[in-house]
C-alpha cells in the first residue's frame, strides 16, 4: 500500500506538504505560547528558546505523522 501525497495548490504552484506542515505546526506552536507561559513552562527549563525550539519540532513530527 503506498502512501498518496497531496500537494498544496496555491494560485497553480504546487507546494510541498512539508511546507505545509511547517506554517501548521508554526501556527500551533504560536497558539500555545500564551498558555505555556501561563503555567511557567520558561521558569523550567535553563535554556527556554532550545525548550521553544524542540517543542516545535515535536509538534512538526506528530503532524508528519499523524497526516
Amino acid at each position: 500500500m503506498t502512501h498518496t501525497f497531496h500537494e498544496l495548490v496555491i494560485e497553480g504552484v504546487l507546494v510541498a506538504p512539508f511546507a505545509a506542515y511547517l506554517a501548521a505546526a508554526l501556527a500551533i506552536a504560536f497558539l500555545l505560547r500564551p498558555i505555556l507561559l501561563l503555567v511557567g513552562f520558561t521558569k523550567l527549563f535553563s535554556n527556554p528558546q532550545i525548550a521553544e525550539l524542540s517543542l516545535y519540532t515535536t509538534i512538526l513530527c506528530l503532524l508528519m505523522h499523524l497526516f
